[in-house]
């Protein structure tokens, strides 16, 4: 083979083929990395609840009945005087976010057809602070947002209601309702965690 270096070619070529098994073997070093990591996160990930937390996946009536019942355990877990606490000035306190809660199921739910209570006043988000009357008004609150819904009809949840600068269904206002709810339970959760007050479920 005149004019060609044999040598230069088959050296190349040998250059190559290592460099291929190194590159495979870092290849198979990273999987094996890899798979022992999702490995052990699977060992150190908190075991799933044999049974589901009652209501969730269950329609509105059940979901409804899990974010209330998620509210009152943490509203009577949180010491009589956390409820004063706020995370800076201007923010509402614990108590005042609880009152928020109730006072919006009443108004919202009033949009719908029920009344709002005789002694319900928009005063008393920051008037009724101590733990026992905060716990009372947020349970008529969700007592009755469960009793109107479960008496609602099917044709009844496409009426369509006034509210603000625009119309909604029964329907879109008890989504508003339950969102809201929802939205205010993360918020009273941080509250919560931040004053040292562990959610009762989390320790189950």
């Amino acid at each position: 083979m005149t004019g060609m270096n044999s040598g230069g070619i088959f050296g190349a070529e040998e250059k190559q083929q290592n460099a291929l098994r190194l590159k495979k073997r870092k290849y198979r070093s990273g999987t094996v990395k890899v798979c022992l990591f999702l490995f052990l996160l699977f060992l150190c990930a908190p075991a799933m609840p044999a049974q589901a937390p009652e209501g969730i996946w269950q329609g509105y009536d059940g979901e409804w009945k899990h974010v209330s019942q998620q509210l009152i355990a943490l509203a009577e877990a949180t010491p009589a005087e956390k409820y004063a606490w706020r995370p800076a000035p201007g923010v509402r306190s614990t108590s005042e976010v609880y009152m928020h809660l109730a006072l919006a199921n009443f108004y919202l739910l009033s949009v719908t057809g029920p009344r709002m209570p005789a002694d319900l006043n928009e005063k008393m988000e920051k008037t009724v602070t101590s733990k026992a009357e905060v716990i009372d008004w947020l349970k008529r609150s969700l007592d009755a947002v469960k009793t109107a819904r479960a008496a609602t009809t099917p044709k009844d949840l496409e009426r369509r209601v006034k509210i603000a600068d625009r119309t909604a269904t029964v329907d879109g206002m008890y989504l508003r309702i339950i969102v809201h709810a929802n939205e205010h339970m993360g918020q009273l959760i941080a509250y919560a965690r931040m004053t040292g007050v562990v959610p009762p479920w989390s320790k189950e």
